[in-house]
């Protein structure tokens, strides 16, 4: 763990110099964010899972938020980034599965996380960067890094600000045409993807605040284009992991993995919402090197969520509290599509 932390903190440092030049403010206000966030990912995910040979392509510069990461298992070929979107869809794979992780939020997590993904189901990944910009510092700094089921919302407030720092930057204006968003970046590319005819994972998993990255994508898809909300419904399982987050009524196909000691995604569950499979003596982290064992097997948790028979839609639970726990993602929705 600490060779591919430190190798990729290398290539971090190599990185800078690139950056700075391409948008100084930003990687001034971010670099050290970045870096902690690395470490992060090596606590909460099996970074082991991605080889030396890959480390260099998850720089920042190459791997920034929105990027899309290409993962095979292991030993059935290496990682690819894809900046936008298009890109992927043009040159990319068909995959079995949707990532997004949480937590560091950096692209070593998100590829650690779907390379486990991709082990347990034998088949490709294809994995959202998160990322952490401007919006995700000022909302941390609230209180939503630990309360992000209600008030990590708060970052769609401040993406003004994160896109006019962007305007510094030639290399992200060239990608962008319009950076006036009003949802993360890594949102909007998860709606881009399931818009796209070319991409039907029959898996969308998430760990921790990914979840409420695929939640918020989902409820934009549900309020803007019902009919492509019930063909995805129809073709996936979502899987989440480590954080109980309400999805729109029509996606009733939904597993909930919960560590036994998992507190810290307790307290960012909605609490109505049952544990479908619960890891015995596990806390929040996906890594099998976490100190006692407690790390959750991503790969046996999507196997055994997969053989799972849902007998317990989730619109069925608590539903009548989706309108007012689920107020959050509803809004991000209801904002994106005025």
């Amino acid at each position: 763990m600490l060779s591919v932390l430190t190798n990729v903190q290398l290539e971090r440092a190599a990185a800078l110099p690139a950056k700075f030049t391409d948008n100084p403010f930003r990687a001034v206000t971010l670099d050290a964010i970045q870096r902690r966030n690395a470490v992060l990912d090596a606590v909460f995910y099996d970074v082991n899972a991605v080889t030396h040979e890959e480390t260099p392509d998850l720089a920042f510069w190459l791997a920034r938020e929105g990027a899309i990461i290409f993962v095979p298992p292991t030993s059935e070929g290496r990682l690819r980034v894809f900046l936008t979107p298009q890109d992927y869809l043009q040159k990319a794979a068909p995959v079995a599965a949707l990532a997004v992780a949480g937590v560091g939020s950096s692209a070593l997590g998100a590829a650690a996380f779907a390379r486990n993904i991709a082990d347990g189901l034998g088949q490709p990944v294809a994995a959202v960067v998160s990322g952490y910009g401007i919006a995700d510092i000022l909302t941390e700094a609230l209180g939503g890094f630990f309360w992000f089921s209600a008030l990590n919302s708060i970052r769609h407030v401040f993406e003004p600000l994160d896109a006019f720092t962007k305007m510094f930057s030639r290399t992200e204006l060239l990608e962008n045409g319009n950076l006036w968003t009003r949802t993360s970046k890594d949102t909007e590319t998860v709606v881009a993807l399931l818009e796209d005819e070319r991409f039907s994972p029959r898996v969308l998993a998430g760990h921790s605040k990914g979840n409420l990255v695929l939640s918020e994508a989902l409820y934009a898809i549900t309020e803007e284009r019902p009919d492509l909300a019930e063909k995805v419904s129809a073709r996936s399982r979502i899987i989440t992991i480590s954080a109980k987050v309400g999805m729109p009524s029509t996606f009733r196909d939904v597993i909930d993995v919960m560590g036994e000691w998992d507190w810290f995604g307790a307290l960012n569950s909605r609490p109505d919402i049952p544990a479908d499979l619960v890891v015995s003596r596990a806390w929040h982290s996906t890594n099998p090197g976490f100190p006692m064992g407690m790390g959750i097997d991503v790969s046996q948790a999507i196997r055994q969520a997969m053989s799972t028979r849902e007998t317990s839609p989730k619109f069925a639970r608590g539903a009548r509290l989706s309108a007012i726990l689920d107020a959050p993602q509803r809004t991000i929705a209801a904002m994106r599509s005025a």
